[in-house]
This record gives structure tokens, C-alpha cells and sequence, in this order.
């Protein structure tokens, strides 16, 4: 009893000593935002990102042992770990502010276990936006770890190691060194061999449409009549279906002489509701249609604008909300702000009613996130774009658009729509239906503020002249025209995280991942924004689908984040989950080991002619990535580095200017001369040349171009421009 009397004494002075409120964010950029809304008393660290992770020599996970993980802290984030545990020892109270989602509880989980913070004085607290108002309420009502997230993404990070480390030496020995297969990203794989299996086998049909220019016969006098345009839809009271040009002459040519007139006339109205604001998904496909952004370079955007812009006077803020969510909901603050923005600066004729409500119809969406949307409507594009760099002004202005065009009224559109007949004059029921629809704008609605995407749809509609029913009509013009079928496109960034969501495969957090994992691992590449895989990739993905059938299929994956979802919950045991999964997966995984065939992709030939025999240089890979080797391998042992021109010229030699990479993969810039020429630079170089000196220009941040011979300094975005 006296023991733990003393224990128990020695640990109150030890908390004597401690003073202040210690706070740890992931990132450096949210420390600065988050450290000047908080202020004096408290502390705020950055621990960069995870501090701690599964050993990356070995499995780290004890299968026979309940998966109990083995983790390490990686050696670039000893020094940050030790901070940490200094500013811990030192601090009474440590609040964890990591992100409001599953890997930011993990984060918050490791940095405690590391940092050995006692439990009963450290707080998890969570913001969905970085503005003052949010951090004071997550401070003043902090809660305890929710463990529930945290073995979900336990959960995760073991299912991913077991198949990644067990199946990626099987490429390895079967198809090439360091290929590599994951989880979730083998089936968006799967995805997009399959489409492109489907174009190639795609037989196109001939099919053909007959379109008539009209006009009133009684405006025959008038020199300036407006003719309008109608499309066959029926013959004979069946859908007009015209497969060849023979046939669709014969009825051309029967249309020439027939009569008609209009039947009936239908007029109305139609709404065009606004769009919801955005969820992680639906961002990333809009930027990539309209600002033509790849996923990963639209979450590295919105990463930056939620974590803080300084805006100048001091003023340090988030500019929208957390960037990962696949929720629509709004809060009623934000809510109230954009009516009022709408009202004062819009018109209070755009305003509707009552605020709107949108249902997300993601599986297992987050319904107590918000979607994104900008922290203030009152900090317009406009107001910010001094402090934004052309592609961060672009992201926010669609986000900002999105979110305040969510909150007005539809769009109203008057409609009409035509039946005209056409046949033999004195016919009872004439054969052939033609068709003339039109719209016209008579409300903008929201559109008035948001309108990408509509005006090539509204552009189709036709104006129509007066008419009523039985009133004849002149034909002017017959338009047959000749199509064929068209295959499915390749998928896009933004048509294949929609692909994903739609099935439930990953999760916000993980879409720009998966997609950047297919092209670094060249198992995909870009094509004018298209995602066409690889011949490596599709050796890789008939080899993971033949064998592991079960495992990368999209209803399994699907399944499988349906129960991840459940664990966090707090509905099912993650230990169970890991136990249902293993034993099938390593009963394939043994039968795999046995069958498996080697399958080498073909070799890619290049222009290049070995200098020692004069044989094609061809594409190799090896431990730091692509080389050159001569095809006459082993005969001609003849290698060199595969090296990727700038455009830029060295201002040395005069020769190319290439990328290279250190042994630890850090890109830098040098002269191909090599060794001849020692000329290297870790700023990107750039085609252009100085206009004031002829010198080189080099990348020297976001904004700025800067000449490495006179120092004079050009707009990054002009220089890139003439390029």
C-alpha cells in the first residue's frame, strides 16, 4: 500500500512540473492554422503524417497469433518521434487533432503509443473545417479514442499487407522483379482491362437516322420563315429502327412526296435541379472533366486549401472543409450563410423556400461528415484569388460555385414538343411519325452561378415556331445520316472513382491512391486523360484473376469494405474479420504457388541502337526502375540509364537536360554528358529559354519561374504557356 502511495506521489510532482496544452496535427500546414486560432497556452506539433507502420522487411503481422501487427517506427521519423515525446513529457494536457476519419484515428492511436501519453490526460478532438469557430467547439468538447475506427484501419492495413507480401513474390519470380499486387488496387486494374478487352472486341453496327427540315406552309411568302428540325421515330407505329442504306433510301424517297402536318402540340416546363455539393468522388470527377486534373492532383489542391491559405493582414484559414467524405450533409450554420450571400448578393428570386436536402447514394456513406464545401460563401473566388496559385484558384471556385448553386432554386426551362405525321395526303393513319422538341430558358435558377456541363446540352434545343394542331406543313430538306455503334470509352480519373463508388470499392480517402498506384506501378498510363493498360498490366491482371478468382473480384472487395464499415461501427470484431478471410485466401494462395506459370510481357524495342553491336536497345527494369539493355542479352551485355529529356538544354555543354533520381529516389536534374559535363540542379528545368537572357529557367516554386544566369524572376503559368 505504501508502494503505490509513493507511485502515486511521485506521479503528482511529475504532472507539477508540466504546464500548457500540447496539440499534435499531421501536417505542418495545418500546425500554423490551427496554432493562431488557438493562441497563448498552447503548443501545436506536427507529427508529418504516420509516425509508426508495419516493418517493411517482413510480413510484421503474427498470423498464428490472433494477426497481432509488429509495428516499427521508420528511421525518417525517429527525429520527429522524438519531439514529440519531449513536447508530451513536457505538456499537462495533449490533445490529438489528427483528421476526422478512420486514418486520422489511427494516426492519433500510434502517436499516443509512441509518444507514451497517459491516457486519462490526453484528448482526441475533431474539426471538419479549419476556422475558428470549429476548433473552439471540437476544444471545448474533446472525447476519448474511438478504438472502433481504429481497428478498422487496423483491419485494413493487415488485409492489405497479407495480400500484398504474399502474392507480389509470386510476380516477382513468375512475371517481372518488383511488380507488385494490392488489394483494392488489383481490382480497379481488373476494371480497366476489362473495358479495354471490351473496346477491342467491339463489332460496330450500322444503323441510320432521317431528320426533316420544316416550316409552316402558311409563311410560304414570307422571305425570312423560320424552318425548324424534326426526327423520324416511328413507322407504322413501331420504333423507326433503319440498319442499312438501302432501306433508308426507299423510305427517303417515299418521304420526298408525302404530306404533312402537325398533330398535336404539347407545351410545358421542365427543372433542371442543381447539383449537391461536393463529396471526395464527385470533386474529383468535375475537376478532372472540367479543369482536366487527375485525382491525385485535385486531393493534393484540396489538401492545401483546407489545411489554411495565409490571406494576407496576418489572417490564416482553411478555405473549405475536410476533403475526404462521401456525405452530403450541410451544417445549418453554412446553411444560413449561403441563403444569405444568395438574398443580398444574388437575388432573393433565386432563393428557395426552405433549405435543400440531398441523400447520398454512396454504400456506407459517412452521414455525420459534411460534404465539401467552402468554410465561408463570403470569402468568394474573387476575394482569395490573389492568395491562390492558378490551380488552387480553379479547385476552390468550383467548389465555391458547387456548393452556393446547391442551395438555390432549379433552373426552369418551357418546352414543347411536336408530332408531326407524314404520308400519302388523303391517308387516315399516315405511316411515318416525325418528332420536334425545343426548350427555352425562362428561369436560370441556379445556373446563374454554377452552369458546367449544361450549356452543350441546352445548346441541342430547337427553336419551334408557332403551330397548332392540323396545320400543314412544307418539307424543306430530308437528312438521312449513317452512324455506327460506338464502343464504351476508356475510363477516365473521373468515370473510374465513379465506377469505384458505385460499387463500394475503397473509399474517399483512398480513390486518387488507387489510381496513382495503377500508373506508378505501369501497370496503367495515361492516354489524352484516357487509362489504358499496360501489357504489363494485363499479364499481371489474367494471372491475379485466374488464380485468385475470388479475391480480386468486385462484389468480394465491395464486401469486404462492408464489413470494415461494420468494425468501425463497433458491430463486428476486426480479429474475426482477419480470421473468416486468411484461411481461404492462404488455401489459394498454396495452390497459386504450385500453378502459377511464368508469363514475361513482351519487350518494349526502342529507336536506339546498341554501340557495341547495333542490335535494338530494348526497355528493361531493375531495382531503381527502367534501364536500356541490348536486345542481344546475354550474348551483348551492353546497358544503359533510361533517361527521361526536359526539353530544357544544359547551360553548360548545350546537351539535354534529363531527370534523374538518387539512390534514395529524390528527383533531381542533370546534363546527359554525364560524366563529361557535371552540370545538375534540384530545381525542374524548363524548355523555355530567358526572355530577358537566353539563360535557363527553372521551376523555382508554385508561382515563379527563375533564370539560373541573371536571376530575374517570370510567372510561372506565362512561362509554361510558350512552351
Amino acid at each position: 500500500m505504501a508502494e503505490t502511495k509513493e507511485k502515486s506521489v511521485g506521479r503528482a510532482r511529475k504532472r507539477s512540473r508540466k504546464n500548457g496544452k500540447l496539440v499534435i496535427v499531421e501536417s505542418p500546414a495545418k500546425a500554423k492554422t490551427v496554432g493562431k486560432f488557438l493562441g497563448k497556452g498552447y503548443t501545436v506539433k506536427a507529427s508529418v503524417g504516420h509516425v509508426r507502420d508495419l516493418l517493411r522487411s517482413r510480413l510484421s503481422v503474427d498470423v498464428e497469433n490472433d494477426f497481432q501487427p509488429e509495428y516499427r517506427v521508420p528511421r525518417e521519423k525517429s527525429k520527429v518521434v522524438k519531439e514529440l515525446k519531449a513536447a508530451v513529457k513536457k505538456a499537462l494536457e495533449v490533445y490529438l487533432a489528427t483528421d476526422p476519419d478512420r486514418e486520422g484515428e489511427a494516426i492519433a492511436w500510434h502517436v499516443m503509443e509512441v509518444t507514451g501519453a497517459e491516457p486519462e490526460h490526453t484528448h482526441r478532438v475533431v474539426f471538419h473545417e479549419i476556422t475558428s469557430p470549429a476548433i473552439k467547439e471540437a476544444f471545448a468538447n474533446p472525447r476519448g479514442l474511438d478504438m472502433n475506427l481504429v481497428n478498422a484501419q487496423q483491419a485494413r492495413r493487415i488485409l492489405d499487407r497479407l495480400v500484398g507480401y504474399k502474392i507480389s513474390p509470386l510476380l516477382w519470380k513468375r512475371v517481372r522483379n518488383r511488380t507488385s499486387a494490392g488489394r483494392v488496387q488489383s481490382v480497379a486494374l481488373r476494371l480497366v482491362v476489362e473495358r479495354e478487352r471490351e473496346i477491342e472486341n467491339f463489332v460496330p453496327e450500322e444503323y441510320w437516322t432521317i431528320e426533316a427540315d420544316l416550316a409552316k406552309a402558311s409563311e410560304r411568302q414570307k422571305p425570312d420563315r423560320l424552318v425548324f428540325r424534326a426526327r423520324l421515330i416511328r413507322i407504322d407505329g413501331k420504333k423507326a429502327d433503319l440498319k442499312n442504306e438501302s432501306d433508308t433510301q426507299a423510305i427517303v424517297e417515299d418521304l420526298e412526296n408525302a404530306f404533312y402536318h402537325v398533330e398535336k402540340v404539347k407545351e410545358g416546363t421542365r427543372k433542371r435541379r442543381p447539383s449537391p455539393p461536393f463529396t471526395t468522388s464527385t470533386m474529383q470527377q468535375a475537376a478532372s472533366r472540367f479543369l482536366g486534373f487527375t485525382a491525385s492532383k485535385t486531393m493534393g489542391l484540396a489538401q492545401f486549401l483546407y489545411e489554411g491559405v495565409n490571406l494576407g493582414s496576418g489572417e490564416r484559414v482553411g478555405l473549405i472543409t475536410y476533403m475526404r467524405t462521401d456525405s452530403y450533409n450541410v451544417s445549418r450554420l453554412a446553411q444560413d450563410e449561403a441563403r444569405k450571400y444568395i438574398a443580398e448578393r444574388i437575388g432573393k428570386e433565386y432563393l428557395p423556400e426552405k433549405p435543400p436536402f440531398y441523400r447520398t447514394k454512396a454504400k456506407g456513406a459517412q452521414e455525420a461528415h459534411e460534404a465539401i464545401r467552402p468554410t465561408s460563401v463570403m470569402r468568394t473566388p474573387e476575394s482569395v484569388k490573389q492568395y491562390l496559385t492558378r490551380p488552387q484558384y480553379k479547385l476552390y471556385s468550383l467548389i465555391w460555385r458547387r456548393f452556393v448553386a446547391s442551395q438555390m432554386l432549379p433552373a426552369v426551362y418551357k418546352t414543347i414538343s411536336v408530332d408531326i405525321p407524314a404520308g400519302p395526303e388523303n391517308a387516315q393513319k399516315k405511316p411515318y411519325l416525325f418528332r420536334a422538341t425545343g426548350s427555352e430558358l425562362i428561369f436560370a435558377g441556379f445556373l446563374k452561378v454554377y452552369s458546367e456541363g449544361v450549356e452543350k446540352d441546352e445548346s441541342l434545343s430547337v427553336k419551334i415556331p408557332p403551330l397548332t394542331a392540323g396545320e400543314l406543313l412544307d418539307l424543306i430538306k430530308l437528312i438521312p445520316e449513317q452512324h455506327f455503334t460506338q464502343p464504351p470509352p476508356r475510363y477516365t480519373d473521373a468515370s473510374l472513382v465513379k465506377t469505384l463508388e458505385a460499387n463500394g470499392i475503397g473509399r474517399p480517402s483512398t480513390y486518387a491512391s488507387i489510381i496513382s498506384t495503377l500508373v506508378n506501378r505501369e501497370y496503367v498510363e495515361r492516354a489524352q486523360r484516357q487509362l489504358k493498360p499496360t501489357k504489363l498490366g494485363v499479364v499481371v491482371n489474367d494471372l491475379l484473376i485466374k488464380h485468385f478468382p475470388d479475391l480480386f473480384n468486385v462484389g468480394f472487395t465491395s464486401g469486404m469494405e462492408e464489413k470494415l464499415d461494420k468494425v468501425a461501427a463497433g458491430e463486428k470484431d476486426w480479429v474475426t474479420l482477419l480470421k473468416d478471410f486468411y484461411p481461404p485466401f492462404a488455401e489459394e494462395l498454396s495452390k497459386a504457388e504450385k500453378e502459377m506459370e511464368n508469363v514475361k510481357p513482351e519487350l518494349e524495342v526502342t529507336d536506339e541502337k546498341c554501340p557495341v553491336c547495333g542490335a535494338p536497345l530494348v526497355v528493361k527494369y531493375g531495382r531503381y526502375g527502367k534501364f536500356l539493355a541490348c536486345s542481344r542479352y546475354p550474348e551483348c551485355k551492353f546497358t544503359k540509364p533510361y533517361l527521361v529529356k526536359t526539353g530544357a538544354k544544359c547551360p553548360k555543354c548545350g546537351g539535354d537536360l534529363v531527370r534523374r533520381t538518387t539512390r534514395k529516389g529524390k528527383v533531381f536534374y542533370g546534363c546527359i554528358n554525364y560524366p563529361k559535363c557535371d552540370f545538375t540542379t534540384w530545381k525542374r528545368p524548363l524548355a523555355t529559354p530567358c526572355p530577358k537572357c537566353g539563360g535557363l529557367l527553372v521551376e523555382w516554386n508554385k508561382k515563379t519561374a527563375k533564370c539560373l544566369q541573371c536571376g530575374e524572376t517570370f510567372p510561372l503559368e506565362e512561362v509554361e504557356a510558350k512552351k
